[in-house]
């Protein structure tokens, strides 16, 4: 028996309904702006001699935050070591970027922007920021406010989906594995 009462339902309130329409509009048009990232990143990681979108975040990570490790430059990314590894390989041969070894630590490779990445990621910052400008030119500083909010709370609830997939797919390993193991109780 639980500790705490269970909260009563309450009926909803005033307005309800035209909440939930405009969440399920906020929900299609969160799903139409992933759709198009996607698509831009399928598109530009298939041209030739271009960078990926994917690569292109590794740099204006570093811009932002100056020399890092490479491991904490995969997680401030958000891709796995292993890739991050594979595109700075890349970005390395195309003088993007530097990689040295750790004075004190020769297993700490530690990767900074050059002089042709920092002017990359000053030529497509000046781009997509007056792009962004011009596309939300019509919106009050407050309505950017609370979009962000918005979009703020979008996130929080992928983070949430995420962490119960990950526990759906453990609790199903173990329950796999509960009926894979021979009874010997008997």
């Amino acid at each position: 028996m639980s500790a705490t009462a269970a909260t009563p339902v309450q009926p909803p309130p005033a307005g309800a309904d035209e909440h939930r329409a405009a969440v399920s509009t906020f929900t299609r048009s969160f799903k139409g702006a992933t759709a198009a990232v996607r698509r831009l990143r399928g598109r530009e990681s298939h041209r030739s001699g271009e960078l990926s979108y994917a690569q292109c975040g590794l740099l204006f990570v570093l811009a932002e935050h100056g020399e890092l490790a490479a491991s904490e430059l995969a997680g401030l990314a958000d891709v796995a070591p292993g890739t991050a590894t594979q595109m700075l390989d890349h970005l390395s041969a195309g003088g993007f970027v530097e990689r040295v070894r750790g004075e004190q630590d020769r297993r700490l490779v530690l990767v900074s922007l050059t002089a042709r990445g920092s002017e990359l990621v000053a030529a497509r910052r000046s781009r997509h920021e007056a792009l962004w400008t011009a596309e939300l030119a019509d919106f009050s500083v407050e309505e950017l406010r609370a979009a962000t909010a918005v979009l703020g709370r979008a996130s929080a609830v992928f983070a949430q989906l995420a962490a119960e997939s990950d526990a759906d797919a453990a609790l199903e390993a173990s329950a796999g594995a509960e009926l894979t193991q021979p009874d010997t109780a008997s």
